[in-house]
């Protein structure tokens, strides 16, 4: 498997990554999921000690049962949420319609991730599926987090936008009493919808605001400046990326809006989830979805210009 993945389930026939991980009918449950991604082991601070063999203070080494791999080292202060623990609230959002489609262990289990779908919603034409997205970090990186990442069923590509109104990514608390769990959910559930109602606005106001090809490609001189010492491969690489991103301008499903903001940002996210990068690395399959999930920074540049 890639570097960057190292165990994964989805649900469905079509294979995300080039066929990394193995396919499943369901996983109706966070336990289920769990056991179908590979993640069914748990993670202890263990000790460490100098090459004296003294031990080092206030430092622990956060190790896997499974193999007794070391995930990172940590401080005392710092709580191990374990991935049981991390996804139980999740079964509480089952009852509202969510349905797990993947997760798994990325960086050698340093972080682990578990998707799941809400009901459909409608962005002005455009069909939707609510995506919820649960990542856990062990290496002492970053907390529990969730972000919402509303994907376009038509094409499959996201409309995950950096708003200024609501937020994309936020935190959460996972503890063992179920009126917790169901806080947590009703919460959860309260930020998805106050996201998706943005995003209808803001969508609203995009494809209400003209935008030329001139200006776009004056956006994208901003966003990638050739400097007169360039290399050719550098000149070559941003006219690559100006062609490639044109030709997304074209899309069937883009046409309906063309000559607005909002089919730059459409165009935006079509580039970034499917146009091969400036830069193709072994893992970039694997490392866009990890974008794609947290918010693109390709299509955030580009939002952040077309709503200035």
């Amino acid at each position: 498997m890639s570097a960057l993945v190292e165990t994964m389930f989805y649900t469905g026939r079509e294979k995300p990554w080039h066929g990394l991980g193995i396919s499943v009918e369901s996983a109706p449950t966070s336990k289920d999921a769990i056991v179908a991604a590979g993640l069914d082991w748990t993670v202890e601070k263990k000790p460490i000690y100098d090459a004296a063999g003294n031990q080092i203070n206030n430092y622990f080494a956060n190790t896997r049962d499974k193999d007794n791999s070391v995930l990172g080292v940590v401080s005392g202060r710092y709580e191990i949420v374990q991935n049981e623990e991390a996804f139980a609230f999740t079964d509480s959002l089952v009852e509202e319609g969510l349905v797990y489609e993947s997760a798994g262990s990325l960086r050698d289990g340093k972080t682990i991730w578990l998707l799941g779908q809400m009901p459909k919603t409608k962005i002005l034409d455009d069909d939707l599926g609510n995506f919820i997205c649960f990542t856990n970090t062990f290496d002492g990186s970053g907390a529990v987090q969730c972000c919402c990442t509303p994907i376009r069923i038509v094409c499959n590509n996201t409309l995950n936008l950096a708003l200024r109104t609501a937020k994309r990514k936020w935190s959460t608390r996972h503890i063992g009493d179920i009126q917790s769990k169901l806080r947590q959910a009703q919460v959860t559930l309260g930020l998805v919808q106050e996201y998706t109602e943005e995003l209808q606005k803001e969508a609203e106001k995009l494809a209400a605001t003209k935008m030329s090809d001139a200006e776009i490609e004056a956006m994208l001189d901003i966003l990638y400046p050739v400097e007169e010492d360039a290399s050719e491969l550098r000149r070559s690489n941003v006219i690559r990326l100006k062609d490639n991103f044109f030709k997304c301008l074209q899309a069937p499903d883009v046409k309906p809006y063309k000559g607005t903001a909002y089919a730059t940002i459409m165009a935006a996210t079509d580039y970034a989830d499917h146009g091969e990068p400036i830069r193709k690395t072994q893992n970039f399959e694997a490392n866009r979805w990890f974008n794609i999930m947290q918010g693109h920074p390709f299509v955030d540049a580009i939002y952040k210009q077309v709503a200035a």
